[in-house]
Protein backbone atom coordinates (compact mmCIF):
# COMPACT_ATOMS: atom_id res chain seq x y z
CA UNK A 1 0.00 0.00 0.00
CA UNK A 2 1.55 3.61 -1.09
CA UNK A 3 1.62 6.21 1.63
CA UNK A 4 -1.29 8.04 -0.49
CA UNK A 5 -3.64 5.44 -0.31
CA UNK A 6 -4.16 5.83 3.26
CA UNK A 7 -6.09 9.40 2.03
CA UNK A 8 -7.94 7.94 -0.52
CA UNK A 9 -9.45 5.56 1.49
CA UNK A 10 -9.98 8.13 4.46
CA UNK A 11 -11.45 10.53 1.26
CA UNK A 12 -14.01 7.65 0.19
CA UNK A 13 -14.96 6.34 4.05
CA UNK A 14 -15.97 9.95 4.78
CA UNK A 15 -17.17 11.33 1.80
CA UNK A 16 -17.58 8.74 -0.63
CA UNK A 17 -21.96 9.11 -0.61
CA UNK A 18 -21.15 13.17 -1.69
CA UNK A 19 -21.76 14.17 -5.11
CA UNK A 20 -19.47 16.97 -6.22
CA UNK A 21 -19.15 19.39 -9.01
CA UNK A 22 -16.07 19.72 -10.47
CA UNK A 23 -16.05 23.28 -10.03
CA UNK A 24 -15.98 22.50 -6.21
CA UNK A 25 -13.13 20.09 -6.72
CA UNK A 26 -11.37 23.20 -8.87
CA UNK A 27 -11.60 25.64 -5.56
CA UNK A 28 -10.84 22.88 -3.11
CA UNK A 29 -8.02 22.23 -5.20
CA UNK A 30 -6.90 26.59 -5.73
CA UNK A 31 -7.59 26.41 -1.53
CA UNK A 32 -5.12 23.52 -1.26
CA UNK A 33 -2.53 24.97 -3.15
CA UNK A 34 -2.79 28.37 -1.99
CA UNK A 35 -2.30 26.95 1.77
CA UNK A 36 0.48 24.69 0.79
CA UNK A 37 1.92 26.45 -2.62
CA UNK A 38 4.31 23.26 -2.22
CA UNK A 39 2.21 21.35 -3.29
CA UNK A 40 1.75 23.20 -6.67
CA UNK A 41 3.42 21.22 -9.44
CA UNK A 42 1.80 17.90 -8.45
CA UNK A 43 -1.52 19.61 -7.75
CA UNK A 44 -1.08 20.90 -11.51
CA UNK A 45 -0.19 17.77 -12.89
CA UNK A 46 -3.42 16.14 -11.18
CA UNK A 47 -5.68 18.41 -12.22
CA UNK A 48 -4.35 18.45 -15.52
CA UNK A 49 -4.50 15.01 -16.13
CA UNK A 50 -8.24 14.82 -14.76
CA UNK A 51 -8.90 17.28 -17.21
CA UNK A 52 -7.24 15.28 -20.22
CA UNK A 53 -8.53 11.70 -19.25
CA UNK A 54 -10.95 11.94 -22.31
CA UNK A 55 -8.45 13.13 -24.66
CA UNK A 56 -6.89 10.32 -26.98
CA UNK A 57 -4.32 12.44 -28.12
CA UNK A 58 -2.63 12.38 -24.64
Amino acid sequence: MYHTDRGIEELERRRGDEEVTLAWLAERLVEFVDLNPDFEVPVERLATWLARLDDPDD
